[in-house]
């Protein structure tokens, strides 16, 4: 696998290319292995199913099918950005009450340069 993923669960992204280029979402799932994600109301398939006997109830059902990460784009305010990183110095706080330095890993906007 390459690089880490850079959108996140809860984050609403902009498609930017496929068949559903336009559209915005919120982000239901983040399948890692694969760089896909699952958006909300984008890339939906209908599927076939078979009625189990004693259990659900057969028909045709819609659902999201998982879209490469490379076909969103994080929104931010009325457009959308790309991702940086950036390590922030933070103060801790130990259990026994004495603080120490450390850095923490924030996701940035690209565009503004503020925290997202």
């Amino acid at each position: 696998m390459g690089k880490g993923m850079n959108i996140k669960k809860g984050d609403t992204v902009k498609v930017i290319a496929g068949k559903d280029k336009g559209a915005e979402g919120k982000v239901i799932s983040v399948l890692r292995e694969e760089e896909r994600v699952i958006v909300e109301g984008v890339n939906r398939i209908k599927r076939h199913t078979k009625a189990v006997q004693g259990g659900s109830t057969g028909g045709i059902i819609t659902a999201e099918a998982p879209i490469h990460v490379s076909n969103v784009m994080l929104v931010e305010g009325d457009g959308v950005t790309r991702v940086g990183f950036r390590r922030d110095e933070v103060t801790k706080r130990r259990a026994d009450g004495s603080t120490y330095s450390a850095q923490r890993s924030v996701r940035v906007s690209r565009k503004t340069g503020k925290e997202i």
